[in-house]
């Protein structure tokens, strides 16, 4: 008597359909990222156009003439060094602020439990729902009061410490085992070497995370340096490129290169960091 032979089950119509989703997810992805390329392809190849292209109908994605004196003609018609600098400045302050608070306020909102400790985090994680616009000019009056208009430390002393640096980082910090905290505090160790030596160690991922998006929205801010800098002095790149455009007569392919400019800090930033943030995203679940 002979075994039956094994009956050929077909296959399920999702693992037939399971190549299609893969190829369809690849196109979509494929059309994301050139809708994000192409205005910085579009932006990069104008600021070497002649004037006039900007405004016709066709664009030519490869000029027939670069025009790379639109570089140099845009930096000395305005203070732009001045205003890259204060930018610089301000960026890195915001940075380092929110890298060295978040990391604390995370940390103790993640491995101490206090009475309240959960209604802190909530009342942290509901400034998130507030908009700048809304907390404008209460946070204009505290600069005023303190003297800090028109200085570094009024532009960057309200950012330098984020709500969703605080939830990034003590979300990052939970899944640290307890053991580790423990042992190390057997041995003598403050709460600030067990920071140093082995909290932070593992969470650089998340460090990188917020560094670049801390430097990154502050790069870009505009309404609150708008708000305190009145002289151009103080005032950062956003606010110059504006006063720059609404110059007459200032040939709109020059901004396209003060705009080009503008981007290299932050991809600069990201090539550094990106080994660190791609594992970031991972592991904090922002993706």
């Amino acid at each position: 008597m002979t075994a039956a032979a094994p009956t050929m089950r077909p296959p399920r119509l999702a693992v037939r359909l399971r190549p299609l989703y893969r190829w369809l997810g690849l196109v979509a992805l494929l059309a994301l990222t050139v809708a994000f390329l192409l205005p910085i392809l579009w932006m990069t190849t104008t600021s070497f156009q002649a004037g006039e292209k900007m405004f016709q109908l066709t664009t030519d994605w490869i000029p027939t003439v670069w025009h790379w004196e639109n570089y140099p003609n845009a930096l000395s018609r305005a203070a732009f060094p001045t205003f890259f600098f204060n930018s610089t400045v301000v960026s890195v302050i915001v940075m380092a602020g929110n890298v060295v608070f978040c990391t604390l306020a995370g940390y103790g909102l993640a491995k101490f439990r206090f009475p309240g400790d959960r209604w802190v985090l909530l009342a942290i994680l509901c400034t998130l729902m507030l908009p700048l616009e809304v907390t404008l000019v209460p946070t204009f009056l505290v600069v005023y009061e303190f003297g800090w208009l028109n200085s570094y430390q009024g532009i960057a002393g309200p950012l330098v410490i984020e709500a969703f640096g605080i939830f990034l980082m003590r979300q990052s910090m939970l899944s640290i085992p307890a053991d580790y905290i423990e042992a190390a505090r057997i041995d003598g160790a403050g709460e600030l070497r067990i920071l140093w030596k082995i909290i932070v160690p593992q969470c650089r991922p998340a460090l990188a995370v917020l560094a670049v998006f801390s430097f990154r929205d502050s790069w870009d801010q505009f309404l609150w340096p708008l708000t305190v800098v009145s002289v151009n002095e103080y005032r950062t790149f956003p606010l110059g490129l504006v006063a720059f455009g609404e110059d007459y007569g200032t040939p709109p392919t020059e901004q396209m290169s003060i705009a080009v400019l503008a981007t290299i800090p932050v991809f600069l930033l990201f090539a550094v960091l990106q080994r660190w943030v791609n594992r970031g995203f991972g592991l904090s679940g922002l993706k």
